[in-house]
């Protein structure tokens, strides 16, 4: 089982940004170091906790600053976007990257988002599909593209100069294009199904309980069945809110106490995905009215923490209920502590997965 890392990010509001955004860098510089094999940003633009807006740009920050992690979007949200744009910067990210990069699509979740981009109302699943049929197209066709669709149109039609270039979008560094990955939030998500149909992997959200995250490996057999093609469990990404540290009292007072990075992540996540009307991810029984979770109870079910050794166990009991899969996806948070922080990211790498790849039989 290979080790990466996702991060939303979701810091306090009220830290300066240029702080935050350093911090996201230096998790991912760490990371290369450590010898993780790829992490991913998320973006949103309407969200004083989660700071980074364009994922893209952010990786091209970071690219220079490492040498061998993959570094992804987590995710594009294709409805805020034009198709042409999304096509054009990511093929130039591609190329900044040498092939170091994962591009990761959704429709994006966040309301305010939607709102502010004048889609709220619209159906941003057909949107998303849209979107990504026409990057698609722009990276398998020639200009002047005449791609027309019911959101966008993409055309140079009327300004092209082929001698000269004018009117051409590039193409990735990675042929046909990057490889693509979708995140899987919905318990039985019919979007993995449909991902997996096209050639595309999922990764499963860290603030879903145990017992839904297992219901996407069949979707993700179903979608490669229907394709033809075989389901690997090594292409199927979990991301997990995990923190490991020398002393159980410490790890757990950091991890789910009250003031600790990891109950903040999960309070604002809560207040969010609830006015949604998407509290059943935080539910172990679907019929549990959403006035009957609490905070503490999510964090002591979500969150893996303890030394090496309990993580270690608690992370192979995880995969014993959902199934085997192919990347554990250490979940960023605040770095309230950064000492803390740092070693727990070190310990993951230096002691839990090697332990648990022996128990499981795999390498890196």
């Amino acid at each position: 089982m290979k080790l990466g890392f996702f991060t939303m990010p979701i810091h306090p509001p009220g830290r300066p940004l240029a702080e935050t955004y350093r911090e996201d860098r230096q998790l991912a510089v760490l990371a290369d170091q450590l010898g993780y094999s790829e992490g991913f940003f998320g973006e949103h633009v309407t969200d004083a906790a989660e700071t980074i807006t364009s994922s893209l740009i952010f990786i091209a920050w970071v690219l220079d600053a490492t040498s061998q992690i993959k570094l992804g979007t987590g995710t594009v949200n294709l409805p805020n976007h034009h198709p042409a744009m999304v096509a054009a910067e990511v093929a130039m990210v591609d190329h900044l990257a040498e092939g170091r990069f994962l591009f990761g699509i959704s429709p994006g979740g966040l309301p305010s988002d939607a709102e502010v981009f004048g889609n709220l109302d619209n159906d941003r699943t057909e949107m998303f599909v849209e979107a990504i049929d026409q990057i698609l197209a722009i990276w398998s066709g020639e200009p002047p593209y005449d791609i027309t669709g019911k959101y966008w149109t993409v055309s140079t039609a009327r300004t092209l100069l082929a001698d000269v270039g004018q009117g051409y979008i590039h193409k990735p560094y990675q042929k046909p294009h990057p490889p693509i990955v979708v995140t899987a939030v919905a318990p039985y998500s019919k979007g993995v199904s449909a991902a997996a149909e096209r050639g595309w992997d999922p990764i499963s959200a860290n603030f879903l309980q145990p017992k839904w995250v297992k219901t996407h490996w069949p979707k993700y057999v179903e979608g490669c069945d229907n394709a033809g093609r075989r389901a690997d469990p090594s292409n199927w990404r979990v991301a997990k809110s995990i923190f490991v540290c020398d002393d159980d009292n410490t790890a757990r007072d950091y991890a789910k106490g009250p003031d600790g990075p990891y109950h903040f992540y999960y309070n604002s996540l809560f207040k969010k995905l609830k006015r949604a009307g998407r509290a059943n991810l935080f539910k172990t029984d679907p019929d549990m009215p959403d006035d009957q979770l609490s905070v503490d109870t999510i964090v002591d079910q979500l969150v893996i923490c303890g030394t090496a050794n309990s993580v270690t166990d608690q992370i192979l009991a995880f995969r014993e209920e959902t199934g085997g899969f192919g990347t554990l996806l250490y979940a960023g948070h605040d770095w309230m502590d950064k000492a803390l922080a740092i070693q727990s990211m070190e310990l993951m790498a230096s002691a839990v997965m090697p332990a648990v790849n022996c128990e499981v039989g795999e390498g890196d």
